[in-house]
């Protein structure tokens, strides 16, 4: 038997963390995955796939992944049900993921500056270095 799914898409919204009354981390997040055709108008169109992740994986997600960011998610198709607050009972079939990739780093404004993009940043707003010859200096 096999049951594996992988995909590549971008977040549809911030994944969803929680924790388990044990304190195991779980998040769910919905996933749009192009569809590798055009429809009749020209557009292509996406599918939107909810899935889950726990513990590590999870929290890395919700951490470091925001709404518009692509990931890619290897797990298996899970199917469950429950019964809903009036007693309807309610099919759910979400992708259980196994490993999740991230495929773009965070935006640059979110991560600290290096040095020396700091010093560039400055110069830049100061205008050209100045050019300083060795008998200009007092020591």
């Amino acid at each position: 038997m096999l049951n594996r799914v992988v995909l590549v898409g971008r977040l549809t919204r911030d994944p969803e963390l929680r924790y388990t009354p044990n304190g195991v981390a779980v998040a769910n997040f919905t996933l749009a995955v192009n569809r590798p055709f055009t429809n009749q108008e020209g557009n292509q169109d996406a599918d939107f796939i909810n899935c889950v992740v726990w513990r590590k994986p999870a929290e890395n997600l919700a951490n470091y992944m925001k709404k518009g960011n692509q990931i890619g998610v290897d797990g298996r198709i899970q199917t469950r049900t429950y019964d809903d607050k009036d007693g309807k009972k309610v099919y759910v079939t979400e992708v259980v993921a196994d490993s999740v990739q991230f495929l773009e780093s965070r935006q640059k404004e979110k991560q600290p500056k290096t040095a020396v993009e700091a010093y560039n940043e400055q110069i830049e707003k100061v205008g050209k270095p100045i050019d300083v010859d060795d008998s200009d200096l007092p020591f």
